[in-house]
This record gives structure tokens, sequence and C-alpha cells, in this order.
């Protein structure tokens, strides 16, 4: 079976900088895949190069069997591939559901967001797909207040709904916890995965807390130094030495809480 994503022989540098080398991954449909490593490590230039905001130095990146390596971001969005970003973007004067509504209708109608301003916002499909995604993301009690008011927790599920708008078949999700406390973190994460996989999406999650990456990736790549250090299973990857020794600095116990080395 073709996989969804296939990055072969990555590179990237920044004049003498190089921020990604020779990185070669696999990733099948469905999977939900931890991305982890320290600051630098190369995790965001990875994503930004798979969702095209940044052009490869050289290799190459394939959706789905199809060359997609240094298409505009735009172009790779409406093939199927989406991204929510650290700080969430959302639209701070409109309620959660005009957000919505605007998503669906830039998503469906494949238009910028200078366009949307003077389009129609509310179509029938576009009102159909915002009230799912309320409902999927748990949304409703949020539903009419402006964007502005929200808790920092619900502008990040209201962002990756938005990123979900056009049905992507991936989703690159960069430290969809960040600024959140550690009492809403798990929760928010179980809304978002349960949302994501009832729509089918492949995901990559970008995430320092290693408690949720034990909890909630089936597989993990570990960065170091822009290269792929380490490969597979949580546990597999977790317990990996070199990955103790230059990303996490600890093991986890069998209970998820971190064990000093």
């Amino acid at each position: 079976m073709t996989p969804v994503i296939s990055v072969r022989n990555l590179e990237k540098s920044f004049g003498s900088v190089v921020a990604a080398r020779d990185i070669n991954v696999e990733i099948p449909a469905l999977q939900t895949v931890g991305i982890i490593g320290a600051n630098g490590a190369g995790k965001t230039t990875f994503v930004n190069m798979i969702t095209g905001h940044i052009t490869p130095s050289s290799g190459s990146i394939w959706f789905s069997g199809k060359d997609v390596t240094g298409l505009p971001s735009r172009t790779i969005c409406r093939m199927g591939i989406s991204r929510s970003f650290q700080v969430a973007q959302i639209f701070p004067s409109l309620t959660v559901y005009e957000n919505m509504c605007a998503a669906a209708a830039i998503a469906r109608n494949n238009v910028s967001v200078l366009r949307f301003a003077v389009m129609p916002l509310l179509n029938p499909e576009a009102e159909a797909e915002t009230e799912e995604a309320i409902d999927l993301f748990q949304l409703k009690k949020y539903r009419d207040a402006p964007a502005a008011t929200l808790p920092q927790g619900v502008r990040k599920l209201l962002d990756i709904a938005m990123a979900v708008a056009g049905r992507p078949q991936v989703l690159l999700l960069d430290e969809p916890t960040s600024g959140i406390s550690v009492e809403e973190k798990y929760d928010l994460m179980e809304i978002v995965m349960a949302a994501l996989k009832s729509r089918k999406v492949t995901v990559l999650f970008v995430e320092h807390d290693m408690e949720l990456v034990d909890r909630f990736a089936e597989r993990v790549l570990a960065f170091y130094d822009g290269t792929v250090i380490s490969d597979g299973a949580p546990a597999e990857v977790l317990g990996d030495p070199r990955v103790q020794e230059l990303i996490t600095g600890h093991a986890l116990s069998k209970t998820g809480s971190a064990v000093h080395a």
C-alpha cells in the first residue's frame, strides 16, 4: 500500500546552518505520529517542509503517490495536507461559529483569507460543516462567544477544528498543548484525537510533553541535530538510551510518570 506521506533523503540548509539532513520516513494512512526533540532539533523545519511553508534544499516529499516537493502551501493544503500552528490562527473578532463558517467557506471555495472578506460567509455546505465540527470538537458551549474571549485551551480546539474544515487526509499539529495548563492538556488531546480519529485523519503532532506522546502516539519520530535518531513505537523510542540522553533526559515509568536518569 502506498504510504500517505513518504519523505526521501530530505535536507534543508539556511546558509551554513543545516536544519534538516538525511530524513527518510514513510507514514501509512491513519497513523498517529508523535514528533519529539529539543528546540532547534529540526521538528518544525520538517513540518514546514511537508506543508510547503519551506522548500527543501534537496530530497523529495510524496503525498499519496504524488510528488509535492516545493509546491506552495495553499496548493498542498488543497490536496489534503493541513496544519495548525503553535499560536492559534483564528479571527479574534468573530464568534466561534463565524470562525468555523469562514474556515469551511474558504476550504470549500479555494479562496484566500482576503477574498473571504468580500464573499458570502454563509452557505448550506459551510453551515453544515460548521455545525458538525462544533459538535465534534465540543465547542457548542462557546458557539456564540467572540474568539478573543475564549480560554487558551478552547482557542486551540477552535484552531484545530478550523484546520480540519477542508477535511484533510493528513493534519500536522505544531505543539497543540503549548501554553495550556497541565490540568487541561489531557482533556484537550482526548477531544482532538477522538475527533480526528472519527474523521479518519492521519496525524503528526510535535510535542514536548513525553507523557502526552506516550499516551497518544502510535509511533514516535525523535529528532536530534536535524535528523531522525529513533523511529518506532513510543515505548521503544522513549526507552532508547540515546533519546533519553539527548532529548528527554529521563525515562517513563509504566504509569507514564517521569523517572529521571
